[in-house]
């Protein structure tokens, strides 16, 4: 697949799989908060696009940005890092 310029990646894992060809990827990153100087989780969650419907609840996967899907999508899953058990 070519790609046009730089496309944003992020590491997540799958957190519901109901759709056909698509899944909800939830993508954690920790920020410092600006009072207390502590770090906190911020989770957010993508809908990425499944072509062989392989992904299951609790892989972790590699997505990226694409062209729009639908009105919800707008991320495609590169690869499967690692199968939950």
């Amino acid at each position: 697949m070519k790609t046009r310029g730089l496309k944003r990646q992020f590491e997540g894992t799958v957190v519901s799989d109901k759709m056909d060809k698509t899944v909800i990827v939830a993508v954690e990153r920790l920020v410092k908060h600006q009072e207390y100087k502590k770090y906190v989780r911020r989770t957010a969650k993508f809908a990425a696009h499944d072509e062989q419907n392989q992904c299951a609840v609790g892989d972790k996967v590699i997505i990226t940005e694409s062209r729009p899907l639908s009105r919800t999508k707008h991320w495609r899953v590169v690869n499967v890092v690692e199968k939950a058990v």
